[in-house]
């Protein structure tokens, strides 16, 4: 088994199934991180599932990945379209970076189109709802085996 991934969550997702499902839907963050670790466990991967509200706490997870980590999927939500800090951090990272997002931000709001983490990551899954986290831990898997290979 290769080091973990990280699954990093950022501001407002913990409200995830409750907070405006019309958008985001009824899953939980506790139904996405059991969907994550059962796809992981069937590709043979461990992960290392997280949220927080705090900037600083997402930025020492990576930071953390880059010695433990073997790839990192990032939903960071309303971090996505305003911190440079993060994507600083993504920039010292070695490994892959994966960007999810549940919705389509490309339909929402113009503010939403633009995201400083897309410009480090290897690939960006949005608007497939929280499915989009199993295909990012299925793509994960894919380019950790490519890499590996």
């Amino acid at each position: 088994m290769t080091r973990p991934i990280f699954i990093l969550n950022g501001p407002n997702l913990n409200l995830l199934g409750k907070r405006q499902p019309e958008i985001y839907g009824r899953e939980t963050l506790a139904d996405v991180e059991a969907d994550c670790r059962q796809r992981a466990e069937a590709l043979g991967l461990a992960i290392r599932f997280h949220q927080s509200n705090a900037e600083h706490q997402i930025i020492d997870w990576i930071h953390e990945a880059r010695e433990a980590g073997s790839g990192i999927i990032i939903n960071p939500a309303a971090f996505t379209h305003t911190s440079v800090a993060i994507l600083d951090a993504l920039n010292a990272f070695d490994g892959p970076v994966l960007e999810v997002h549940i919705s389509n931000v490309h339909k929402r709001e113009a503010f939403r189109h633009h995201s400083y983490v897309s410009l480090r990551a290897d690939g960006v899954i949005a608007g497939f709802g929280v499915e989009g986290y199993a295909l990012a831990v299925q793509r994960m898997g894919t380019l950790l085996a490519t890499a590996a290979g």
